[in-house]
């Protein structure tokens, strides 16, 4: 009898949360279609596409169409894990990503620290749109910029080699050696100002009492920074870490694809490019969306584990 009674109470605590639900949808059915043209937008041009992942299993002909293509399994995967090719570009990408990670991710931090310690409003704002600039040039202007400064007759980086310090010019565009490094350096003028918007929003909404209480206690400023706006700060790095690790397979195309010439291939050709150059180029479909979904996947792992591995450091995390 106990138990048929639980039952029937569970059961109406059911309709009652239902109800509830129906009519809050009903109350708020205005703000509710506002949200029908950014679910548009995502069938339509994010989950839509998703379906032609498929191809990644045929033996895909555009004579055939998607549906028409032959079955293959894991034949496309069989080829690429065979591939050397493969093993180069995702070496490319996973150090380019990495360098980024150690070397990038840090300097958006740095740059919002010193720039909330900046008490001169108007030189605070001149030093943001400054750094805001190169983030709203594309990657075509950018790239013949870094080329231009990095050239060995032209460059000023050159000219300041030679004729300051007496040393020989560097090729830096063709050099196995400081491709990486132009190509790190100019992400980090790219992208390191934009990138400091939301460390400011963050500091922003640090309650100012924890300053004045960390002054009476005789901290300095740079005490301050250490313990009251690093921590007020920790759940945005981490949320920011754990979205970037979801690129750690993908560096991008533009930026690369600037910065990209034949004689730095073999540390420059990452999964992007090869797609461009041997997916479309060759109409090799079936094969490169078996690389895309391969570097989805993992891209999805590294999310998934960075998030459980942030939590369990004491952050909220992305869900």
């Amino acid at each position: 009898m106990a138990r048929v009674n639980e039952v029937k109470v569970m059961s109406l605590g059911r309709t009652k949360k239902r109800t509830q639900v129906i009519r809050s949808i009903y109350r708020d059915k205005y703000l509710f279609m506002l949200l029908l043209p950014v679910i548009a937008y995502y069938v339509i041009f994010k989950y839509g596409p998703m379906l032609g992942e498929v191809i990644a299993f045929k033996n895909y002909r555009i004579s055939d169409g998607i549906w028409g293509s032959q079955w293959v399994g894991l034949d496309q995967f069989r080829r690429l894990f065979s591939s050397n090719d493969f093993f180069q570009v995702l070496r490319n990408t996973l150090l380019l990503n990495l360098y980024s990670i150690v070397f990038a991710f840090p300097v958006p931090i740095i740059l919002a620290l010193m720039l909330n310690e900046v008490r001169k409003e108007w030189y605070k704002k001149l030093i943001q749109n400054l750094l805001y600039i190169p983030h709203f040039i594309s990657w075509v202007v950018l790239g013949g910029i870094v080329i231009a400064l990095l050239s060995p007759s032209t460059g000023i980086i050159n000219y300041g080699l030679v004729h300051i310090l007496g040393i020989e010019p560097v090729y830096f565009m063709i050099n196995k050696l400081w491709w990486p490094v132009a190509f790190i350096l100019s992400g980090i003028w790219q992208s390191a100002g934009w990138g400091t918007i939301l460390y400011l929003a963050a500091m922003a909404g640090i309650d100012p009492q924890l300053y004045e209480a960390a002054k009476m206690d005789g901290a300095s400023r740079l005490r301050q920074v250490w313990n009251v706006t690093l921590p007020g700060i920790r759940s945005t790095i981490a949320i920011l870490l754990v979205l970037r690790m979801g690129h750690v397979m993908d560096v991008g195309f533009e930026h690369i694809y600037a910065l990209q010439n034949d004689s730095v291939l073999s540390v420059s050709n990452v999964i992007s490019t090869y797609v461009y150059n041997y997916g479309v180029k060759t109409m090799q479909y079936s094969y490169t969306t078996a690389l895309g979904l391969f570097q989805g996947v993992i891209g999805l792992i590294l999310v998934v584990s960075v998030n459980k591995l942030v939590k369990r450091m004491g952050e909220d995390g992305l869900w």
